[in-house]
């Protein structure tokens, strides 16, 4: 079995303000179906905020910008089989969330 990052950009999610609840109890019956089938790991949104980055040293800076396009706004982990099931699952959640879903698989470290 696999792990995947399913994610989308902030800001893409550019339905009318009035259709949220809809998009959220969308997006909540493909997570409990995604629990029921046992492939779910974790997801949430991101807030929308500036981010703070941690040097090595331990500085902190400012991050990026939210309105930079390279910001992530949400996110679900999945354990499947495949990359077949992977995008299968990140279709139900884009058609639940409304936008597009980037798909990628996370490197397994039997350490972590």
């Amino acid at each position: 079995m696999s792990r995947y990052l399913i994610s989308f950009d902030d800001g893409s999610m550019t339905f009318p303000e009035e259709d949220f609840p809809a998009v959220a109890e969308a997006s909540h019956r493909v997570v409990q179906e995604a629990k029921d089938a046992g492939v779910w790991i974790f997801g949430a949104g991101v807030e929308r905020q500036q981010a703070s980055i941690v040097a090595t040293d331990g500085t902190v800076t400012d991050g990026p910008f939210p309105e930079t396009k390279a910001v992530v706004g949400g996110f679900s982990i999945i354990e499947v089989p495949s990359r077949e099931d992977a995008l299968m699952w990140a279709a139900k959640i884009a058609g639940a969330c409304r936008c597009a879903q980037e798909v990628r698989e996370i490197m397994y470290d039997p350490e972590s």
